[in-house]
């Protein structure tokens, strides 16, 4: 049987280049047949690095076959997973993200989670020697998403390893890391085409402080006007998208990679009182800024308060 590797729902870069770069190791490193797989449409900066580096880019998985075998990576939130992943063979989990638990395998398997910023540093350390062996456009991916998961080691989850790890793979691939950071984030920053909707869910996890469920959207930009013009329509699709997701309020962070801070949209009282309470801020429209503010994982979600 075919292993399918996959990530979280609202796939970033990382979540569509490590399903790649694992599948890449299992087939031709381990001889374990395997696939990548999405779990729904990949964000401008995905799609920038699967043309940067003529990847195909992976099937999205409408529903996921009992049995089947599967290989999770970037996430372990079964939130963020299909319904009936605990149906699934799942065989290892590679993320770095905190523990979340929820997911129930079939014997044991094998789970690596560290505190690196990027799941690919992670897989890179895994495969060993093997590097030597990966094609460019592996390496390729791996370089895009350590970049990406660190805003080019602005964000507060970079560590020295995976700043070793990245500058290791863009020297193997002749690429100036300033440069090639700069052409991803303004693919990341052309939103244009999306919907109000898409928006909000192209990069957010859902999460619950106590009884009250939120969707946390964050949008990582060098042109954070082109989302704030945005604003009113934004904050009325807010309403809605959290009324058919079934979740209580969504949380929008607008974060400016090139000035470290992030503007959060307030809708309505309860995303004000979420903000004054979780970040000592005092709101007195209907943004406010939020400055060095960057990382969802470990500025924003360990924070919130209502």
């Amino acid at each position: 049987m075919t292993t399918f590797v996959f990530g979280h729902k609202a796939p970033d870069t990382d979540s569509t280049g490590s399903p790649i770069i694992w599948s890449w190791y299992l087939n031709n490193i381990k001889g374990v047949q395997a696939e990548p797989r999405l779990l729904g449409t990949p964000n401008t900066e995905a799609l920038f690095m699967l043309e940067r580096w003529k990847l195909d880019m992976p099937v999205i998985m409408e529903s996921l076959d009992a049995g089947q075998d599967c290989v999770i990576v970037d996430t372990n939130n079964p939130a963020e997973l299909p319904e009936n992943i605990n149906d699934a063979n799942v065989t290892a989990i590679i993320d770095h993200h905190k523990l979340v638990g929820g997911l129930e395998t079939a014997g044991p398997i094998e789970i690596t989670i560290r505190p690196l910023a990027c799941t690919a540093t992670i897989m890179i350390d895994l495969m060993g020697d093997a590097i030597a062996k990966m094609p460019e456009a592996i390496k390729g991916a791996a370089l895009t998403c350590i970049l990406s998961d660190t805003l080019e080691f602005r964000s507060p989850t970079t560590t020295d390893h995976d700043r070793e790890v990245a500058e290791m793979l863009a020297k193997d691939l002749g690429i100036n890391i300033a440069e090639y950071a700069g052409e991803m984030f303004a693919a990341k920053s052309d939103v244009a085409a999306f919907s109000d909707a898409e928006l909000l869910r192209m990069d957010s996890k859902e999460y619950a402080v106590g009884d009250t469920k939120f969707r946390v959207s964050v949008l990582e930009t060098t042109a954070p006007a082109m989302v704030l013009d945005r604003k009113a329509s934004l904050m009325e699709t807010m309403t809605t998208v959290a009324k058919e997701d079934g979740v209580d309020q969504v949380l929008l962070f607008v974060v400016d990679i090139l000035n470290e801070e992030a503007t959060m949209l307030i809708p309505n009282e309860l995303s004000k009182t979420v903000a004054e309470k979780s970040f000592e801020v005092t709101v007195s429209g209907d943004i406010v800024v939020l400055p060095g503010i960057m990382s969802r994982k470990k500025q924003i979600i360990p924070n919130l308060k209502v």
